[in-house]
């Protein structure tokens, strides 16, 4: 099974057949959020933290509150469907729908009432190859230039930093632009060469017995695996700190990790061409990581 589509009406669809209209506009314009979710022993990770992520990024775009349980019901009949013998990757993908307020019947010209007001479905797909390997060997990362300023979050809100749509063109060419330079990924860097996101991924720094990651005011996407690792590792002993960052300060860093809600951690061997060697509590952040992850089931763990 490659794929798993189920519909907000917790049916199961065939992945093979067409769901979209042509004028749906998610793919007319990218105007939608979605969420990427893990999928592990047959359940989606940390499911209630990206469903209210959904609903901060619907919000943002003014979109219709979502219906959280009937999302919870599509997620889990999916999650089901896919089965426990292999990881997958859950999108939870919401658009606004179809563009104009009524459409017409396929050859006939008549109106066929008013178009649905929002699109929305689950779909599970295989981990790609590149995450097991940079989980196990870790990522080679330059660092690009977003030519953006961190006070943009704050003095253009209607830019939507924070909120995770649809709109993915620029984080994919950055990507293939990171492949043309055989790099893997890439970390943003704003106007005041201070530290953004990647791509797909939170940033995090680790100096000795602490963690640092930009935050949200800076315009990045609160990052929920990151949030996993600050709550497992405070537990733990470690500091954590939500800081603006330098580019030099991941230079300057005893390790430095991206992490995402599929790949999980993977930690920077090599940025802009500088390798970086492992510290000895790499084991230690990996292993943090998974284990927030996990606690995350159970929201009460996170008070």
């Amino acid at each position: 099974m490659d794929r798993v589509l189920v519909t907000l009406d917790g049916a199961v669809q065939d992945p093979g057949a067409p769901l979209l209209f042509a004028d749906d506009i998610g793919a007319l314009r990218g105007d939608g959020v979605f969420e990427t979710v893990l999928v592990r022993d047959g359940k989606a990770s940390a499911l209630e933290l990206h469903l209210a992520r959904l609903r901060r990024s619907a919000e943002a775009l003014e979109l219709p509150d979502p219906d959280v349980a009937q999302w919870r019901t599509a997620v889990e009949a999916a999650a089901k469907e896919w089965g426990s013998d292999r990881e997958g990757m859950l999108r939870m993908v919401l658009t606004r729908g179809r563009e104009g307020a009524e459409v017409k019947r396929p050859g006939t010209g008549e109106l066929s009432g008013p178009a649905p007001s929002l699109t929305g479905y689950v779909m599970v797909s295989p981990v790609a190859d590149r995450v097991e390997r940079v989980r196990s060997e870790g990522i080679s990362v330059i660092t690009l230039a977003r030519g953006i300023s961190t006070e943009l979050a704050t003095n253009a809100p209607w830019l939507l930093m924070g909120a995770k749509t649809l709109s993915y063109a620029t984080n994919m060419a950055a990507l293939r632009f990171a492949a043309r330079m055989d790099a893997d990924d890439v970390i943003f860097t704003s106007t005041e060469h201070r530290v953004l996101e990647g791509p797909r991924s939170t940033v995090v720094i680790q100096r000795d017995k602490q963690l640092l990651t930009p935050p949200a005011r800076d315009g990045v996407l609160p990052g929920i695996t990151q949030r996993a690792l600050f709550a497992e590792a405070e537990k733990a002993g470690w500091k954590c700190e939500y800081k603006s960052l330098f580019t030099a300060d991941l230079v300057t860093a005893d390790s430095v990790w991206l992490l995402s809600s599929v790949t999980l951690a993977a930690r920077v061997t090599t940025l802009d061409g500088l390798r970086m060697s492992a510290p000895e509590c790499a084991a230690e952040i990996t292993e943090m990581v998974d284990r927030g992850i996990d606690r995350a089931w159970n929201i009460a763990d996170w008070n």
